[in-house]
């Protein structure tokens, strides 16, 4: 999908931009509500994500919808939708496409093939199931927006969005992903089990003759205003100074960091931890449709936008302290 095939959009204020976008927001919960049952919070992230035009990283062990979410979610959205499933033997052109040989009335020219990564929403399936030179060939595309084979580079539609999944309790045939990929990442989002009452709603939905549909609710020239009204939104002094204070706690060289960052924080979070904070505040006040981003939207995303920036040292393995741990005490201390 490109953006010469869209039609010229209506001048609108950023006030009647704000109200359709909290709107948005509201049709896009009930429809993916039909299919999914809870996870609120984790749709939640997703949408702050999508408003900001960043990527975002699903964490949970198999079977907790999180494949459905994303693929629910681009139908909502009536969005060209890209399925990555990551395996050992996955190569970089496999993502990213490749030239091939043409033959036309006997002339021989090289046609380049797109991969699937040329989509509007892309899921990246258990992306550490696959080695790192293969992980790698998101970065770029992530970052720019566009992919280079050989020596043409080519640009990606816009939007172009990444969910990738990733499943946290196997370890065997699996590769780490690398500090740099992960800091590509807006949010990174855990999914947890759901409740006992949402088991039994699931368990009795999903074996039933009906299946529920998910039709689209909001157009690509509508997201397209969102993602460009989010920048928009102001944001309070106080917040910005707090993401910043919040960032710099945990470098362990950091003078403001508390003891548990020097005991079990090899590497802090950068740069990108500020400015991932300070959007995703500004793309959740946008769906509450908030005129500006506040201290309250910012500490609703301490622990998403943070926790995978942290590399954290042996000794927290040993001695049991997550990212959450470490964050929490941050938090506290600022």
């Amino acid at each position: 999908m490109s953006d010469a095939a869209e039609p010229p959009e209506a001048a609108i204020s950023d006030l009647e931009l704000l109200e359709q976008t909290s709107r948005a927001a509201d049709r896009l919960r009930a429809e993916v509500a039909k299919v999914v049952v809870g996870q609120a919070d984790v749709l939640e992230g997703m949408l702050i994500t999508l408003a900001a035009g960043g990527h975002a990283l699903l964490v949970g062990v198999p079977g907790l919808a999180k494949t459905l979410l994303v693929s629910s979610l681009a139908q909502a959205l009536e969005l060209s939708f890209g399925r990555v499933q990551f395996t050992p033997d996955l190569l970089p052109a496999d993502i990213t496409g490749t030239d091939v040989l043409h033959e036309q009335e006997g002339q021989r020219s090289l046609r380049f093939l797109p991969g699937p990564i040329f989509h509007n929403l892309v899921l990246a399936d258990e992306i550490n199931r696959t080695p790192p030179k293969t992980q790698a060939a998101l970065l770029q595309a992530m970052q720019e927006r566009e992919v280079t084979v050989g020596t043409n580079t080519h640009r990606l539609p816009t939007p172009f969005q990444v969910f990738a999944t990733r499943n946290p309790i196997e370890q065997e045939g699996t590769y780490p992903l690398p500090e740099a990929q992960r800091d590509r990442f807006l949010l990174e989002i855990m999914v947890d089990y759901p409740t006992e009452e949402q088991e039994r709603e699931v368990a009795l939905s999903t074996t039933s003759a009906q299946t529920p549909k998910v039709t689209p609710v909001v157009t690509h020239q509508e997201l397209r205003g969102i993602i460009r009204l989010v920048p928009r939104i102001p944001v309070t002094d106080e917040a910005v100074r707090l993401a910043v204070s919040l960032t710099r706690a945990t470098r362990p060289g950091s003078p403001t960091a508390p003891q548990e960052v020097t005991e079990y924080v090899r590497y802090g979070a950068g740069p990108r931890g500020s400015q991932g904070l300070v959007l995703a505040a500004k793309a959740r006040a946008a769906l509450r449709g908030e005129a500006a981003a506040d201290i309250d939207d910012l500490r609703a995303l301490i622990v998403p936008a943070l926790r995978h920036r942290l590399v954290l040292s042996y000794r927290a393995e040993a001695d049991g302290v997550t990212e959450v741990d470490v964050l929490d005490r941050v938090r506290a201390a600022v």
